[in-house]
């Protein structure tokens, strides 16, 4: 015999049980509805939580270039890795939570490499002056996000200017990557000379430039961060890479917990340094948002960009919370364009990526065992990338682009961001006045050039 009434009792506590899971989703799905507006942005949570993993793949690179770069600095590499992912976490979550934007941030490339190579190794400051020096550029752009200060200075220094310096930024980052590869290397008779391609190290960190280009192009998913580990992979098959095992609880922090020295920053030496990461950090962070709310379609019918102000602000304040974990100026990832191609529209992409750089506090063997070489090739190529401003530079006006290519120029020649923005301002200066053109030169950039002179001629 059928037991009607068992059955249908079965089938009613089923029902139920679906009801109640599709409540629970339901009531998730309003939080995260009410948190982000994911419906106002023609989005839904799949496609977020897709948008952020594809973003965080895209960028995932500095989590091993990043604390190999500032480890030759002085910086513990356990400390500078697990610093990477709390520096970067944090400034995600506070892009996500309070800009609601799908924007990544990390310790940038370029800025790190001036920290290391020219505030720490050219200039012989420690690296805790330099977090000091990181701090303060943070703070003044915190303030300037608070006020009309930012637009002002934005407005007042000329595109030709702006471009150069991302571009500029580009070729140092390019030179330390082929320095550090062994492409480049030193000579008496010519200064730099070709690296010989018989050593290991040198033909391996070819390989990995190539091998991102290559994958890059066609579009895989993750493709810096996987030729980077295809790169070590081969290395230790062929037994330049030691195993040390995967995952691990993280490293201490403690070496770099509030580790700057403001008071060392405060020096007359260092106010060329303040004002490099100030200026790299703030056009470089107006660019890449700029970029991104066009392709997240941030952009009311007005023209007007949604939460800019929040954004900036998002992004000002990380640099300053990042030098208290230890990390160099924290800012906006242009990889960020790669979660909103797969569909991220709001901040839970962005929150999306703050979780897995948390996560990936657990891989800091992996971290440790990725070589020099691999990290160089990736240096190399995100370097070739950021000298793409310079195509949106006027070619014809003489008065632009000599600035320009001064500026570009001389970062790499002078191992020194801040002497190739001094040098790029001072001539840029000096031939609109120079040429009839005085009312192309702004206040700001006068005072500007004042105190580049007085450094040159006094430090």
């Amino acid at each position: 015999m059928i037991d009607k009434n068992n059955d249908e009792g079965l089938i009613v506590e089923s029902i139920n049980q679906q009801d109640q899971q599709t409540l629970r989703q339901s009531q998730q799905t309003d939080w995260l509805e009410r948190l982000f507006k994911l419906s106002e942005h023609k989005t839904n949570v799949r496609t977020e939580l897709v948008a952020g993993l594809t973003t965080f793949f895209t960028m995932a690179y500095v989590i091993f270039v990043n604390p190999n770069v500032m480890a030759q600095a002085g910086v513990d590499h356990g400390a500078a890795f697990v610093a990477t992912c709390i520096g970067g976490a944090i400034a995600c979550f506070l892009m996500g939570l309070y800009a609601n934007w799908p924007v990544g941030l990390a310790p940038g490339m370029g800025l790190n490499a001036f920290f290391t190579y020219t505030v720490v190794g050219e200039m012989g400051h420690s690296w805790q002056v330099a977090l000091g020096a990181v701090f303060i550029s943070g703070i003044l752009f915190t303030i300037m996000s608070l006020s009309r200060i930012r637009e002002w200075l934005l407005n007042s220094i000329p595109m030709s200017l702006r471009f150069a310096m991302g571009a500029g930024v580009g070729l140092f980052l390019g030179l330390i990557g082929l320095k550090t590869a062994g492409i480049v290397i030193a000579s008496p008779a010519t200064l730099v000379t070709l690296g010989s391609f018989g050593e290991p190290a040198t033909l391996l960190a070819a390989l990995c430039f190539l091998l991102i280009a290559i994958l890059s192009h066609r579009n895989v998913f993750g493709a810096i961060l996987f030729s980077m580990l295809a790169v070590t992979a081969i290395g230790w098959a062929f037994g330049l890479v030691s195993y040390n095992g995967l995952v691990s609880m993280p490293p201490s922090l403690a070496p770099t917990w509030m580790a700057m020295d403001i008071a060392g920053a405060l020096e007359v030496s260092m106010v060329s340094v303040i004002l490099a990461f100030l200026f790299v950090n703030m056009f470089d962070t107006a660019g890449t948002l700029m970029g991104v709310a066009h392709r997240a379609q941030l952009v009311d019918e007005n023209g007007r960009i949604k939460n800019l102000s929040q954004a900036l602000k998002a992004d000002s304040s990380s640099s300053v919370i990042g030098s208290f974990v230890g990390c160099p100026p924290v800012t906006s990832y242009v990889e960020s364009a790669s979660g909103v191609a797969a569909g991220g529209r709001t901040g839970l992409t962005a929150v999306t990526v703050g979780a897995l750089f948390l996560l990936a506090m657990f891989f800091a063997p992996l971290a440790g065992m990725i070589p020099a070489y691999a990290t160089a090739g990736a240096l190399i190529y995100v370097a070739m990338l950021m000298m793409a401003g310079m195509a949106h530079i006027d070619w014809k006006d003489h008065t632009d682009t000599i600035p320009a290519i001064v500026t570009v120029v001389m970062m790499p020649l002078t191992f020194s961001i801040a002497n190739g923005i001094a040098l790029g301002f001072l001539t840029y200066a000096a031939l609109k006045l120079a040429t009839g053109q005085s009312e192309k030169v702004s206040v700001s950039l006068y005072v500007l050039c004042a105190i580049f002179i007085a450094k040159f001629a006094f430090l």
